[in-house]
């Protein structure tokens, strides 16, 4: 069976189990073009119930938890300290949005999935936010049933190889085993970026992160494929330490990382891209988790009063609490803060903000009008 059909029957199954509904479509337009004869026993099978407007968003708060899906441990992004506790980008976004949601930036069940894993898991409802390091793509969008509400970091592809191998060029890599994570944007953008330069090179697609980045150590492969921010993180952890890798210039593709919702339920998909939002504004206003709760009586500022003002005028329509804005900043900081003490010049990485800076410093960072 072709591994386009496997993939959605996988989730009608994972559904069926659990008797659960998830969206046909995906599987329907794949059905079609592959055994036509499936299209009306799949439909029979799992039906096709999207998420209803404002279920999903009544469910976390009748629950008590936001169920939030995250990688299984990428540092920067998603991954548990020594106390057990989750930090990174990624999971400060799931108590962003548990800020808002339910009022507690700490109400989140984090719940590890593998790249393979995390459409199912989002689509069978084990999970309502999937903050996974997750590309935005038009195929992801159109045919899995999903929505993403933004941008949280945008990144790239690139290839990571040891230093002393002395490879300085993609074009040094012809007939090399590459290592590749299943269930990634990296496998087929890889076969793009290598098929447009003519270089033939061999795919060695591993199940999970541990896996991959334990095959890429051990020697299995030449280099290792995935996000540039991904290799950085795997850097940092190289059991001889960061100095005996590089990461290539070479950009290999456009990664725009962003939170997925289902399709269906607008209200949710609203709240979630709010919360995104909430997080760049407050970064341009300079308003800051220690001085969020000093500035929110301020007047001397039209541009922090009408956020403010405007994030409580709207509560109601989001079925948030009025001060949904100021306990999101006051859990979490704001953008700039979220990403220097996961990613930039607080954290182990230093990783340079580049395209995440905010519009006005040169970055592709922007908020539509609190108004």
């Amino acid at each position: 069976m072709d591994s386009l059909f496997r993939a959605p029957l996988a989730v009608c199954m994972i559904v069926l189990q659990k008797k659960k509904a998830v969206p046909i479509t995906p599987l329907i337009t794949i059905a079609r073009l592959l055994l036509p004869a499936s299209v009306a026993l799949l439909a029979a099978a799992c039906g096709t119930a999207y998420a209803a407007e404002g279920e999903t968003l009544a469910l976390v708060k009748s629950r008590g938890v936001l169920r939030c899906g995250v990688s299984e441990g990428i540092v920067g992004f998603s991954t548990r300290d020594k106390s057990g506790r989750w930090t990174g980008l990624d999971a400060d976004f799931c108590r962003a949005v548990a800020a808002a949601a339910l009022g507690d930036a700490e109400k989140v069940q984090f719940v590890p999935l593998s790249a393979a894993a995390r459409f199912p898991a989002l689509l069978s409802r084990d999970i309502e936010l999937l903050v996974r390091n997750t590309t935005w793509t038009l195929g992801r969008e159109a045919n899995l049933g999903v929505h993403f509400a933004g941008t949280l970091y945008y990144d790239g592809g690139a290839i990571m190889v040891l230093r002393k191998s002395g490879i300085s060029s993609v074009t040094q890599l012809k007939g090399a085993t590459i290592c590749i994570e299943k269930g990634t944007t990296h496998v087929e953008n890889l076969a793009a970026y290598f098929g447009s330069k003519n270089i033939a090179y061999q795919p060695l697609i591993i199940e999970s992160l541990k896996a991959v980045t334990a095959a890429f150590f051990s020697g299995r492969c030449q280099a290792y494929a995935s996000d540039r921010s991904q290799l950085a993180a795997v850097r940092a952890s190289a059991p001889g330490g960061p100095k005996d890798y590089i990461i290539l210039q070479d950009n290999i593709s456009k990664e725009p990382l962003g939170p997925v919702v289902r399709r269906g339920d607008e209200e949710w998909l609203t709240l979630v891209r709010w919360v995104l939002f909430t997080l760049i504004e407050a970064e341009e206003l300079g308003i800051t988790r220690e001085n969020v709760r000093n500035i929110r009586d301020t007047k001397a500022d039209p541009g922090l009063e009408r956020f403010l003002g405007s994030s409580k005028k709207v509560a109601k329509a989001l079925k948030v609490n009025t001060d949904w804005v100021e306990r999101i900043i006051g859990s979490v900081g704001n953008y700039g803060e979220m990403y220097e003490r996961n990613l930039g010049r607080q954290s182990d990485l230093k990783i340079e903000r580049g395209l995440n800076r905010l519009w006005t410093q040169g970055g592709l960072m922007y908020a539509p009008p609190f108004r």
